[in-house]
């Protein structure tokens, strides 16, 4: 959390950084506006979540204002996370319309608007909570249109793809998969590439190739990295994550030694 109180008159934010935001709106009626899209107006308690930095202008009564709290969310990966890649610019709901979503609701706010002890970290709890039930809201409505998303509401293929985010050492091959999702080999192979928006082999090694960087970060050594996420060498495992970064494991961990501050 980085914010809770009221916002009155003009308030901007910049897309700097590398990290989303969501936003809780407790009361007040506001008006958003963004760069290059339709301004959005707000006149009910309502949700807006930005899952990757974008430049907005809050406008709200210089004297009334708007009650809201506010929190970054983090995604590993950054931008490059698939539930992130999955993502429109920005959502803005109804908080009335998140299932489940109100006792939540009432917690956070109580918490909030107070100075309790220990509410920082209860309130980053409930913002997580939050977003899990929008997430899970946005596949049960199939407003997700393409990405990890997409392919996690579709009832046979989130089977396939559970496997291969539980697996991704798994020798995994198109039959397998089609096999799990309970398919023919081509109808999975179309039905994923049009709801994910990539083949299966490509979506795979995306995300092998996420999980290398998450390692990298930590330190392990690419040949320990190669055998957990089902590369047979180092060779194997430096070929596709150039391939899909552009630059080998050890050169993109040097690149960001150089960017992480001291």
């Amino acid at each position: 959390m980085f914010h809770s109180g009221s916002l009155c008159g003009i308030t901007d934010f910049t897309a700097a950084g590398a990290v989303g935001q969501l936003h809780l709106i407790r009361s007040g009626a506001m008006e958003i506006i963004h760069p290059d899209q339709p301004t959005l107006y707000v006149n009910e308690p309502s949700l807006l979540f930005y899952p990757r930095p974008m430049a907005r202008r809050f406008v709200t009564d210089p004297v009334c204002g708007a009650d809201l709290t506010c929190a970054e969310l983090h995604f590993a990966g950054g931008s490059d996370n698939p539930i992130v890649n999955g993502l429109p610019d920005v959502i803005c709901l109804p908080l009335e319309t998140i299932d489940g979503a109100a006792p939540v609701l009432a917690l956070l706010f109580e918490e909030a608007f107070s100075e309790r002890c220990g509410r920082h970290a209860l309130i980053d709890k409930l913002f997580e909570v939050v977003l899990i039930q929008l997430l899970r809201q946005l596949m049960e409505s199939k407003e997700i249109n393409s990405g990890m998303l997409a392919g996690l509401s579709h009832p046979k293929l989130r089977k396939a793809l559970v496997a291969m985010h539980e697996q991704p050492g798994q020798e995994w091959s198109l039959d397998a998969l089609a096999t799990i999702a309970g398919m023919s080999r081509s109808v999975f192979a179309s039905s994923f590439r049009h709801t994910v928006g990539s083949t299966p082999g490509a979506y795979l090694q995306n995300w092998r190739v996420r999980l290398t960087q998450q390692a990298l970060q930590r330190g392990e050594s690419l040949k320990m990295i190669a055998i957990a996420v089902g590369y047979g060498s180092e060779a194997a495992l430096s070929r596709a994550f150039k391939a899909q970064c552009g630059l080998s494991p050890r050169e993109w961990r040097q690149l960001r030694e150089q960017d992480t501050p001291d």
